[in-house]
């Protein structure tokens, strides 16, 4: 079957979109033609079943030989490049496409949620005549490109000879090359429209080599899973009912120069220790600048090589499922960064990004954005949600950067965005991406969880996605997070002028599923430690953070700690260096660890503190208004099972000094024990205290029906726990005291800091705005107020 020798041309020349038409065998007319590129060869024959046959050289490096078959055998090829060696090789160009139309249809549409199966490299085998056939596929999608090549170690990084075939119309390219195995590095050579040759690593790599160096590299998991049992309660289980305090991690500066191996053996008992009930690691998908902790992704597909391989990532998160700790990973899929190995202008144009910078650049990191409207883009992040639950076991995905997706003009001056389709701000396909993420999270694992750090009052950001919501099981709330921090910033004699700052989160804790965050963006660039925001001596301010911790704990939402604040990190937290861990040697930092530990085990035993978090039946002030006292009490309740409901009251004082004789209101008469106080002596505070429990009087206070009076210690947090369940209350008795209808609070609300107003302004805007627009999400139910 004779072919033009301008066919063969644009195959050596790189401009060839099918070389299989060109190269492999050819059947026709009771005859096999077998064309092969082998450039620099002196001889080549055709190695089959028992013969040898020829090849002949045709035109520039190409060689055939025709044999009488009618079908196509199996063969080898025996190259002699003039050193005397026949070396027999296998042919890329014999072997059929390992995509299928079902895949390629399914990702010309956006719709393929096992994307990582088919894309990117995997290693495969055939079985023939002549034996076993091993090596590894190519798949990558660059439809603007006009040819495709793999280059890597297997061709001494001459992508010449191994051109890759156009799947049609869908933008793929294809090619299986024989005997690649795992660990072998490699690139993808891509000639644009505009003439210019590019190496880009694929981006759906699963392994990357060290960085700076940027070549992916063929993987193939051996990893067995032993963490059958936890998967199948986490999947059974809804989160939003269970105690969640989340231990927050950079893997790189926990401990500096520590392995993922390392890791699952020093992190885990740490952690397990402590009692915290999850981890949260900063992002962890490969990224070529350290110092951005992640959070500038080129390898969205790849665990960091910096701790070790993939399946050394799988035995570090296997070895927390074991000790009962899930994992939450850190993922950002709201920009990525402009290196040219990456994703930008992928096949010479852009293709990941949004076409116009208006749109598909981030200002304030100097990144692309992602075209979210695009199906094959869609489906790259949708399918990478997922992977990293299917492959690594991840129990739960953090969203960074939410505010930034949602709104077209995030950071822009007027001129500098282009507005949707119906000339509003909003960044609908932005939307779209977002609740399509969530379904197809929730429904192949309905006990994850994926959590949004959205900076704004959004609507719906945790509602179901059928009635017009984000989808998210959880957000951030940073509202709270800012106000709580400035509050505690105050000296104690000026904090009675910010009382609203703490009582003000209570005004829409129940609008959302929220987390309380204490996150690493609260302890760098100035900021200072959780420590180091406390005012006062060194007493005063481990104090009150212990006090601060003991309020959180006890707050509805769930809780997140940034690494190191555990034990009172003295210094701001620095990426390039390990907490100081030498501050464990010293009585009152091992006090604030031993604290933490203690409140993680009481925190996990009071079904009060953490099964309500998300219904405002779970809360109720004692008294919010006591601004000249510093004082904050409230009650949290659990679920009725039947006998009443279990209760905590929380009391905080933050002034500096104890109220005696101070009488709280509580629902239910008898002893409630003092089960948490945060100035025990224990945990290097003055000891003050009730001497383990107090005794709840017929006396009606705070519009409760009993009272009694306690001691809360100066800078400290105490919880009482009622000692019997308590039975349940009406709910008009519930709600009956909301501080922000009182006289009090509205005075106090009138001096709440800049960040709750804003989000208050924020959250009128865009609820008008949604109001009109259901599919941006319904208004709040004012019942969850």
């Amino acid at each position: 079957m004779p072919v033009h020798t301008d066919e063969i041309n644009r195959l050596v020349h790189g401009h060839h979109h099918d070389p299989h038409s060109v190269l492999g065998p050819h059947q026709g007319d009771g005859v096999v033609t077998v064309r092969t590129f082998k450039p620099r060869a002196a001889t080549v024959d055709l190695v089959l079943d028992g013969r040898v046959v020829p090849f002949q050289h045709e035109h520039e490096g190409v060689w055939t030989a025709t044999i009488e078959a009618d079908q196509v055998p199996d063969y080898r090829v025996a190259v002699d490049y003039g050193d005397g060696f026949k070396h027999t090789v296998d042919e890329p160009y014999r072997f059929w496409p390992t995509l299928g139309e079902v895949d390629i249809h399914l990702i010309s549409e956006g719709r393929h949620e096992q994307l990582w199966d088919v894309l990117g490299s995997h290693v495969r085998s055939y079985d023939g005549p002549l034996g076993t056939t091993r090596g590894a596929s190519f798949a990558v999608w660059a439809p603007n490109a006009r040819t495709v090549r793999v280059a890597g170690d297997f061709n001494t990084w001459d992508s010449q000879g191994h051109p890759m075939r156009s799947l049609g119309g869908s933008g793929l390219w294809e090619l299986f090359i024989p005997g690649v195995e795992p660990g072998t590095r490699y690139k993808y050579e891509i000639l644009g429209k505009d003439g210019q040759w590019r190496a880009k690593a694929d981006p759906m790599a699963r392994r990357t080599e060290i960085p700076p160096a940027t070549a992916s590299v063929v993987d193939e998991s051996t990893y067995r899973w032993s963490d059958e049992a936890w998967i199948t309660e986490r999947d059974a289980t809804q989160r939003h009912e269970q105690p969640m305090s989340i231990y927050e991690v950079h893997l790189g500066s926990w401990r500096l120069g520590l392995s993922y191996t390392e890791l699952a053996d020093q992190l885990v008992a740490y952690v397990k220790d402590l009692g915290f009930t999850h981890v949260e690691f900063l992002p962890v998908a490969e990224h070529p600048y350290g110092p951005s902790w992640g959070y500038q992704v080129t390898g969205y597909y790849a665990p960091t090589s910096r701790f070790g391989s993939p399946d050394e990532f799988r035995h570090l998160v296997d070895a927390l499922h074991q000790a009962g700790v899930g994992v939450i990973l850190d993922w950002v899929p709201a920009h990525f960064p402009k290196d040219a190995f990456a994703l930008a202008k992928f096949d010479g144009e852009a293709l990941y990004e949004h076409p116009d910078p208006r749109r598909g650049d981030q200002p304030d990191w100097g990144t692309h954005v992602f075209d979210f409207g695009r199906p094959q883009v869609r489906n790259f992040l949708v399918a990478n949600a997922l992977y990293w639950l299917e492959e690594f076991h991840i129990d739960g995905l953090r969203v960074d950067a939410v505010a930034s997706m949602l709104y077209l003009d995030y950071s822009r001056n007027e001129g500098e965005w282009l507005p949707n389709q119906y000339g509003g701000r909003e960044n609908l396909d932005a939307v779209q991406l977002l609740q399509e993420t969530n379904a197809t999270v929730y429904k192949h694992h309905p006990g994850a969880m994926v959590i949004a750090e959205e900076s704004t009052s959004w609507p719906g950001v945790t509602r179901p996605t059928e009635i017009g919501g984000l989808g998210f099981g959880f957000k951030w709330n940073m509202g709270w997070m800012h106000d709580t921090l400035d509050y505690v910033e105050h000296e104690a004699i000026y904090r009675q002028y910010h009382h609203g700052e703490m009582t003000f989160g209570m005004v829409y804790a129940f609008s959302e599923n929220f987390v309380l965050p204490i996150s690493h963006d609260e302890v760098v660039y100035g900021k200072g430690s959780l420590l180091r925001k406390m005012p006062g001596d060194r007493w005063q301010q481990l104090a009150n953070l212990r006090a601060y911790l003991g309020f959180m704990w006890a707050h509805p939402g769930k809780k997140l700690l940034f690494m190191g604040q555990e034990f009172a990190q003295e210094a701001e937290w620095a990426d390039a260096r390990s907490l100081d861990w030498w501050l464990l040697d010293q009585p009152w930092h091992l006090a604030v660890h031993q604290m933490v530990k203690s409140m993680n085990g009481t925190y996990r035993e009071s079904p009060a503190l953490w099964q309500l978090d998300t219904s405002g039946e779970g809360f109720r002030w004692i008294d919010a208004n006591d601004a000249q006292g510093n004082v904050f009490s409230f009650l949290r309740y659990g679920k009725d099972e039947g006998e009443g409901r279990p209760a905590v009251a929380c009391v905080s004082n933050f002034s500096g000094g104890p109220h005696h004789q101070y009488r709280i209101g509580l629902p239910h008469p008898g002893v409630w024990r003092e089960v948490l106080n945060t100035d025990a002596t224990e945990w290097a505070g003055s000891g003050v205290g009730n001497l383990g429990q107090v005794v709840a009087e017929e006396i009606p206070w705070h519009g409760l029906p009993y009272s009694a009076e306690i001691t809360v210690p100066p800078l400290a947090t105490v919880w009482f726990s009622a000692e019997t369940p308590v039975p349940a209350e009406p709910t008009a008795v519930l709600r009956q005291e909301r501080p922000e209808l009182t006289s009090t609070s509205a005075s106090t609300l009138a001096s709440t800091s800049t960040s709750a107003s804003a989000s208050a302004s924020t959250s009128t805007e865009i609820g008008a705005d949604a109001a009109s627009r259901p599919e941006l999400g319904a208004t709040p139910d004012e019942t969850q107020v």
